[in-house]
């Protein structure tokens, strides 16, 4: 499978936050949106960093409290590893487990056109491996 079917399946909304935003806000979209991270962009095409819940952990490990207030721009991730529609969800798998993320931004054409998470591809997994059981039993129980 690509990439690209799993922004089918998932669609390919992406939630941004600009830099100028503070880590309490970033940390209250995340809580709203029920996700783990956000792309930061300041036109929701360009990537300037991503923040996940473990930069924002990071952050209050290291400041306390007081890094509620900073941008988010202080905390972000600025190396930004990203994947094509065209990419192998075993190639993502490859990259994201190489780099210790769990979040892949889409870019096509140089613009954020999706992004994928590490939910996304063992959801994926899991109804692959569904499938093939399910036939193997099938062949089993039948000789088909």
């Amino acid at each position: 499978m690509l990439v690209s079917g799993l922004l089918d399946t998932k669609g390919s909304e992406v939630v941004t936050a600009a830099a100028a935003a503070t880590v309490a806000e970033v940390a209250a979209l995340l809580a709203e949106r029920r996700i783990g991270a956000v792309v930061v962009s300041g036109d929701g095409r360009g990537i300037e960093g991503v923040v996940s819940e473990r930069d924002i952990v990071r952050a209050l490990a290291d400041r306390g409290g007081a890094a509620l207030e900073e941008p988010v721009e202080a905390i972000m991730t600025r190396e930004v590893f990203t994947c094509g529609r065209g990419t192998t969800v075993e190639q993502l798998m490859e990259l994201m487990t190489e780099h210790r993320i769990r979040h892949v931004p889409v870019v096509a054409d140089g613009a954020l056109t999706g992004i994928v998470s590490i939910g996304d591809v063992v959801k994926d997994r899991l109804k692959d491996l569904e499938t093939e059981a399910q036939v193997l039993h099938e062949y089993i129980e039948h000789g088909r």
